[in-house]
């Protein structure tokens, strides 16, 4: 029997039930069809709402399979777990969530000190939805310490970006979006990327700064950042034009540290003004993270950054975004702390190795010609021996039908001319996965080289893939 009596009036109390904890109209779900493009007039139970959504993304294809992504593709299952566990925290609101807040700054130094910053603790920086945003807070920067610099000629005066012709397309938008001239340097023979020379010769006194690439998207090569500050350094010789340089290290910056320790590419280089990375690339996050750092106070305007406090303590903020949430911090903070160095310097090297294995695998077919090895970002590019009744887009169209997302892409300006594939290998992407894929690709060359001639018309429409 009950130890208490509860009310007496028993209708006068009601319980409160939320419309999602019980399923609605289950009858209704096994005979309605909803619409596609407008909202459903009544509910549907959430199993058949699940399966209707699920049974389409089948159709997409496997992620794991992807060659043209360098986003991270597989985790740990315990970080997938701390990701659900912070999917609902708002991670802007620092003062309601301050441990994701602290995760953040850690993050942050324990990016200073991998690149080098000449006083970690002095280095300004934050995390962003990705590389893009990270690229574009970099140039808003870069512009307005350029803006302070010519009080006396801005805005009258049009800023200018130099770059190379090689480089994402988020600089081009940000050249596009803040009014700023992008001059690019093109690409020339078999120099794919930035050349420093040629860089520094496009600079003048609107020049905002300087990006170099560590890893070109196009086939996997880092541009001479050591170089292109020697550049630089001379033309301020020279002309007295001090110009910064800032390094798109969206995949590089998380694989050199690691693995081409004597390489000097970051904030080792006084000239370097800020770095950016994509926490959601060699970072080994799930999208989408981006990481930008700042060499110290100076080199970041004061007052483009917001400031927060949380805890007693201020908490400065730069973001394009604001409502986003705290998951893909606390995993990237969870992986710092779960490889360390000496893990980051194992996976890396590992993905390594199995590019330039699978690189030397297709070039041993025959029909191939090796433009990079995956000796830098353990990405490369090849392109199809001169002569064969096959291009390019025909091998990407048909190892589609084998589940492989190869990539094929024509260069840009100086050299439309070439087309290639692209084979990025990323943690998850085992020596075994680049065997069958090499099978793949050698079962399909009898049939390829029978072929009259090459049967893409539209290179444009062959593929969706650009950078």
């Amino acid at each position: 029997m009950a130890l208490h009596k509860g009310s007496e009036k028993h209708e006068e109390r009601l319980m409160s039930v939320n419309p999602f904890f019980g399923e609605a109209n289950p009858v209704g779900g096994m005979t309605e069809a909803p619409p596609t493009h407008r909202l459903p007039d009544t509910p549907l139970p959430p199993s058949t709402a699940y399966q209707l959504v699920h049974d389409e993304l089948m159709l997409d294809g496997n992620s794991r399979l992807n060659l043209a992504t360098f986003v991270t593709t597989w985790m740990e299952p315990q970080a997938g777990v701390l990701m659900g566990e912070c999917r609902d925290k708002n991670m802007i609101d620092k003062d309601e969530y301050p441990r994701t807040a602290e995760l953040e700054r850690r993050c942050v130094a324990m990016l200073a000190d991998l690149w080098n910053a000449p006083d970690p603790s002095a280095a300004v920086g934050c995390s962003t939805t990705g590389s893009s945003e990270a690229c574009m807070l970099a140039g808003m920067a870069l512009k307005r310490r350029w803006a302070q610099r010519n009080t006396d000629r801005y805005p009258g005066a049009r800023p200018n970006l130099v770059m190379g012709v090689n480089v994402q397309v988020c600089w081009e938008k940000f050249c596009n979006f803040w009014e700023v001239e992008a001059r690019l340097v093109p690409m020339e023979g078999d120099r794919f990327h930035l050349d420093p020379q040629a860089a520094a010769e496009l600079c003048d006194e609107n020049t905002i700064g300087v990006v170099g690439i560590l890893g070109s998207t196009f086939d996997g090569s880092y541009e001479p950042i050591a170089e292109l500050c020697a550049a630089l350094d001379a033309l301020k010789e020279r002309t007295g034009l001090d110009v910064p340089v800032h390094v798109d290290g969206a995949s590089g910056a998380m694989i050199a540290p690691f693995l081409d320790e004597d390489l000097v590419w970051d904030f080792r280089l006084p000239r370097v003004a800020s770095i950016n990375t994509s926490g959601h690339k060699y970072g080994l996050v799930y999208p989408g993270v981006g990481w930008a750092l700042w060499r110290d106070k100076e080199a970041l305007p004061e007052e483009l950054v917001f400031r927060v406090n949380y805890l007693g303590g201020d908490m400065p903020t730069f973001a394009l975004n604001f409502s986003r949430p705290g998951a893909q911090v606390v995993a990237q903070y969870y992986s710092f702390l779960r490889l360390g160095r000496d893990g980051y310097r194992a996976v890396q090297q590992t993905t390594r190795d199995v590019a330039r294995a699978l690189a030397g695998k297709i070039e041993a077919l025959g029909d191939f010609r090796l433009l990079t090895r995956g000796d830098e970002l353990p990405v490369f590019a090849f392109t199809t021996q001169a002569g064969l009744p096959y291009d390019v887009f025909d091998v990407s169209r048909r190892m589609r039908e084998h589940g492989w997302l190869l990539p094929a892409y024509t260069f840009p300006p100086d050299r439309e001319d070439l087309a290639v594939l692209r084979v990025v290998c990323r943690n998850g992407f085992s020596h075994d996965l680049a065997d069958l894929f090499v099978d793949d690709l050698a079962r399909l060359l009898p049939e390829l080289r029978r072929q009259p001639h090459p049967l893409t018309k539209d290179r444009e429409a062959a593929t969706s893939f650009h950078h």
